[in-house]
């Protein structure tokens, strides 16, 4: 991705996240410059990898495959230093975006439209060699139990929420018309390193081609703390 694109992108979630009156960690409008002035005491976020996330998947297909998100609080399983077993997100899905089909073996997290479009999210469990099991699903949603067939798309309007348990693999669309969606993840500790298992092997984080200064860094460029 082009850093221009990156920078557009993040502005763009600063607008939706102020329309619809979610307020964010001061860290995540500090600028490159700012960074370079922080000392250790802002090691949990670098160590914790807090902060702007922007991922097409390693498909440098962004607009089609992608999002934008904040990892706004997280533990770490490989650091007893942060103990916190919970994590939040807040992330941003455009229309004619999706996020690939995927199940986490561990986490646990509850999807929350925070406001804007309608989310489609497909469901299948998980058979014992990664495949998707021909078995209706069990979703929870809002304090309501119910089942759905293999495959199915539910949709969570503005303000409702799904839980996703371990080993349902899960996807991510936009409703056709009904506009860029605001999501929140509140789960357990998130290890985006040994925890997600896509349905077809894929990439983590972009290529960046320089073609403009970062408008804000992402949460793994952060510089070395300042002694």
């Amino acid at each position: 991705m082009k850093r221009s694109k990156i920078n557009a992108v993040i502005k763009d979630m600063e607008k939706l996240i102020k329309e619809h009156g979610f307020e964010i960690p001061p860290f995540c409008n500090w600028t490159p410059e700012e960074w370079k002035s922080k000392s250790h005491e802002y090691d949990e976020i670098r160590d914790n990898m807090l902060g702007w996330d922007i991922t097409d998947y390693g498909l440098g297909r962004f607009d089609e495959v992608g999002f934008a998100l904040i990892t706004i609080r997280n533990g770490n399983v490989k650091d007893d230093r942060y103990t916190k077993p919970y994590a939040e997100k807040l992330l941003m899905v455009n229309e004619g975006q999706m996020a690939p089909m995927h199940f986490h073996w561990n986490k646990m997290e509850d999807i929350i439209n925070r406001g804007g479009g309608n989310i489609l999210i497909t469901v299948y469990n998980s058979t014992e060699d990664g495949g998707f099991a021909d078995t209706d699903v069990t979703v929870h949603s809002d304090g309501r139990t119910y089942t759905v067939p293999a495959g199915t798309r539910v949709r969570l309007i503005p303000g409702e929420s799904i839980t996703i348990q371990p080993y349902l693999y899960h996807d991510f669309h936009v409703e056709e018309g009904t506009g860029d969606v605001l999501l929140g993840e509140v789960s357990m500790c998130n290890d985006d390193e040994n925890d997600n298992r896509f349905y077809e092997p894929i990439g983590r984080f972009p290529s960046i081609e320089e073609d403009e200064p970062a408008y804000r860094l992402l949460c793994n460029e952060y510089p070395a703390a300042k002694e």
